[in-house]
């Protein structure tokens, strides 16, 4: 999906939020912007959210909670390296999408953890994957390109545990264990290949504390890039429950590709963004149904909470910020109305390609696939059309951390895989 700045390295913040300590941002001036801002329901993040993250960690899931997915193979590191002491043990996470390849490293700290170094690259690694169901020569160069980066930061750092995830690109292609194989053998990473489950599951565990407080059900929702993940949740004293999830294959790179080349005319851009939104109705049609008493009844009562991580949901925020250039500490943890979103997205629909790379926070780079995200985004807000919507910079990588972390102290209790460059 559209990508984001990764952290810097050097600072720690608290990433929970705290009943009433957010302020409003105060009134900007919109001369000049397409998306005049909104006067009410812009709320800001509780604490500034610098450039690393100290998260609140939550405790390991349970099979009550959340389904677990069989546990790879441990690798111990040599013999010969005395353990450091967990506190001071480096942790990472790769994430390796469809359209994004994404590094995490951390260390922890209390109930916390404190980014130590990041990394993210746009690799589209599934282009061209809808139409000949491998995965291109040139998509596994920029993918290895990226990964030989995240194994050198790896090395640097003195990784003590690693997990690293291949999710809808590597899922579909017909080549995709190849291509893990070959990334093993030029890179020293061993990639797992992930259900879309576990992706969902990951994606809760990483970014759930964002959630605005209250009773009742939740939908977390991650727009990647080659599939989207909806999850009804229960939250709890920890990790929320799952009571239902669905994953459609439509994210913003697959369900680009799968609309094809549009001309540029107000007539072609209507007719395709139609056709975006019929696609991924079409693909959450069940989940709707089977969500749709829940959702009834949790809007009936004023408890209905939505809650979004994704390139496409933190570009919205940006625009509807006004932000000159993406700022992590300003989107991470805000929480938009719903309306804003949906009106910024029908204004992007509409804008010539010319116009959409003219804007800040988008760009050359996300310009071909921001309104794929605005119609997905779209029919999520449908399914579940909560006022608010909060916004999470956050999802796969730091719910890899927290699990590694939650059993890292006791290497019988980690369920994940050492995972050491060579």
């Amino acid at each position: 999906m559209a990508e984001t700045n990764p952290p810097a390295s050097g600072h720690s913040v608290r990433s929970g939020r705290k009943k009433g300590r957010g302020k409003p941002r105060p009134p900007k001036s919109n001369a000049g912007s397409p998306f005049p801002p909104k006067s009410a329901g812009k709320t800001r993040p509780p604490a500034p959210l610098g450039g690393d993250v100290q998260e609140t960690m939550a405790a390991p899931p349970c099979a009550a909670e959340i389904t677990a997915t069989p546990a790879p193979t441990l690798e111990r590191p040599p013999t010969w390296q005395k353990p450091l002491p967990h506190h001071r043990q480096a942790y990472a996470a790769i994430d390796l999408g469809t359209n994004n390849c994404r590094l995490l490293i951390a260390r922890p700290s209390g109930e916390h953890f404190v980014v130590i170094d990041a990394f993210s690259r746009v690799v589209r690694l599934g282009e061209g994957l809808a139409q000949t169901g491998r995965l291109s020569d040139a998509a596994m160069d920029r993918a290895l390109a990226a990964l030989h980066v995240c194994a050198d930061k790896l090395r640097k750092r003195n990784v003590h545990l690693a997990r690293s995830v291949a999710t809808e690109a590597c899922r579909r292609a017909s080549n995709g264990a190849d291509f893990i194989q070959r990334v093993r053998d030029e890179t020293g990473i061993r990639l797992n290949i992930i259900t879309a489950q576990e992706e969902a599951r990951l994606a809760v565990l990483g970014c759930h504390i964002l959630l605005e407080q209250g009773d009742g059900p939740a939908m977390i929702f991650d727009i990647g890039g080659g599939s989207t993940e909806m999850v009804l949740v229960e939250t709890g004293e920890t990790v929320p429950r799952i009571v239902d999830w669905q994953s459609a294959p439509w994210g913003v790179v697959s369900l680009t590709e799968s609309v094809g080349p549009i001309e540029d005319s107000p007539e072609a851009r209507a007719h395709a963004y139609a056709e975006m939104r019929r696609r991924v109705d079409e693909g959450f049609a069940d989940f709707a149904q089977r969500v749709a008493p829940v959702r009834d009844e949790a809007r009936d009562m004023g408890l209905i909470r939505l809650l979004g991580t994704s390139g496409t949901v933190t570009t919205l925020a940006s625009l509807h910020l006004e932000l000159p250039q993406y700022d992590r500490r300003a989107v991470d943890g805000l929480v938009v109305p719903s309306d804003s979103m949906r009106d910024i997205s029908r204004r992007l629909s509409q804008m010539s390609p010319a116009e959409r790379i003219a804007l800040p926070c988008i760009g050359r780079e996300r310009s071909d696939l921001v309104v794929a995200g605005c119609a997905i985004l779209e029919s999520i807000l449908a399914i579940w059309p909560a006022e608010r919507l909060g916004i999470a910079d956050r999802g796969i990588r730091e719910g890899i951390l927290r699990s590694l972390m939650a059993g890292g102290a006791d290497p019988a209790r980690a369920p994940h895989q050492r995972n050491h460059a060579a």
